[in-house]
């Protein structure tokens, strides 16, 4: 009896007869012959249907398949150096599962809103697998960094009674017989995390009610939060850039086939080595100044801020000490001057803008009260976080990274949109 594989362990089954349960990805027709590209998930495969080697309903059935109807295909495995996985099967049996409708997704080209509508079917097409793929070693990598450095994984609430960075881009629901908010960070949860464990981190989906369009946004996105006791911003700096770089090599290493059929420039990837250059926010605002960009001090920078601040660097660059205007309520002021947060932006090179954002945290009781009181916040929602300033108070710091933004600098995409199986933006629910 054949053995069922999958197409990502064919190598292992070479000369033995197998079976392949999946879709017909294409197919095209020569005479006696029928080459049929067969994916299951974990690959494609051309299987080869000689008539001489089938029966004539065999045969007969490859006339009817459609693209995308399901196949179960038995075969011997067999050597082919012209195939991109080096293996094909020559087809004994083939079993029609479904016959797939007209699939309204061709080679042809096809407009953006046209293929986002049917987002539950462009996942399947080898552009979109190859971004998933890497998404998911993404995130495995992230996973794997902290898990390896003495983590523990602390899971953050979706429901919150408090805003992270303001009120003004949260999503508010009903929550029995009172308001909550979907998350915008986890962030303040893993303060208390590392008061507990020293070292903690979070995974999960934020939410931000930003009415924007920009290729860089997303309304939900997934965010891998650390969070560390007895760190300042130094040594968050330094955790930053040994997890990126640990991150983009690892992809590099596993998934480099998936990065060149998108035609990524290898090349940017390979000079993600530590140390990365690390400026202050004047000197940025100096190369802003020196780029003639229209920009004025004291300011957030925006994406085209961003891109001319990293043109200059080959691997990301970590801007530090924004002025604390600017930058949430939590983050600690500078002892040096009072006027600058002791945070830090990390900003990816050829355009991709911030990846990172992060810094020390306040951990004076006072300070932090006024803090709260000064933006205007309630501070009966703050009761819980503030007895981590009551109950043993340590200097502390993390960051959070987005994995879209991630996902989108590593595969050299133009738009975010394509890094998460189902994007939500400002005007797109589903599907």
């Amino acid at each position: 009896m054949s053995e069922n594989v999958y197409i990502a362990d064919i190598a292992k089954y070479a000369d033995k007869e197998v079976q392949i349960k999946g879709w017909l990805y294409n197919k095209r027709h020569s005479g006696k012959l029928w080459f049929l590209q067969v994916r299951d998930g974990t690959g494609i495969i051309q299987s080869v249907v000689f008539k001489g080697s089938v029966s004539d309903e065999v045969f007969k059935n490859c006339e009817e398949l459609t693209q995308e109807s399901s196949v179960t295909v038995t075969g011997t495995v067999s050597a082919d150096k012209r195939s991109a996985i080096g293996y094909e099967i020559q087809v004994k049996e083939l079993e029609i599962v479904s016959v797939s409708e007209e699939y309204p997704i061709t080679p042809k080209e096809h407009g953006t809103s046209f293929l986002m509508d049917r987002r539950h079917l462009w996942l399947r097409s080898s552009r979109q697998h190859a971004i998933i793929s890497i998404r998911h070693e993404v995130i495995k990598a992230c996973r794997d960094f902290f898990d390896g450095r003495g983590f523990t994984l602390v899971d953050a609430p979706v429901f919150t009674p408090n805003a992270c960075e303001g009120t003004s881009t949260l999503f508010e629901t009903d929550y029995f017989d009172t308001k909550a908010f979907l998350t915008q960070s986890g962030q303040l949860y893993m303060e208390a995390g590392a008061m507990a464990f020293g070292k903690a981190y979070c995974f999960g989906p934020t939410f931000r009610a930003e009415k924007s369009k920009t290729r860089r946004h997303l309304t939900e996105f997934w965010m891998i939060e650390p969070e560390v006791a007895y760190m300042d911003l130094a040594g968050d700096m330094d955790l930053a850039e040994n997890f990126v770089e640990y991150v983009v090599q690892r992809v590099l290493k596993n998934k480099k086939s998936e990065l060149e059929s998108l035609e990524r420039n290898l090349e940017a990837l390979q000079k993600v080595i530590r140390p990365f250059p690390r400026i202050s926010y004047d000197e940025a605002t100096e190369i802003l100044k020196k780029a003639e960009a229209e920009f004025e001090y004291g300011s957030d920078f925006g994406g085209t801020d961003e891109t001319i601040i990293s043109e200059g660097f080959d691997r990301p660059v970590m801007v530090h000490r924004y002025p604390a205007a600017i930058k949430a309520f939590y983050m600690k002021e500078d002892p040096e001057d009072t006027s600058k947060a002791l945070c830090v932006d990390m900003l990816a090179p050829e355009g991709y803008g911030e990846i990172i954002g992060g810094g020390q945290r306040e951990d004076d009781l006072d300070i932090l009260i006024e803090k709260i009181k000064k933006h205007d916040l309630p501070m009966e929602a703050f009761n819980w976080y503030l007895d981590l300033r009551k109950y043993g108070t340590v200097p502390h710091s993390g960051f959070g990274m987005g994995i879209e933004r991630m996902v989108s600098w590593v595969c050299g995409l133009s738009h975010v949109r394509e890094t998460i199986p189902f994007p939500r933006l400002m005007h797109r629910l589903s599907p």
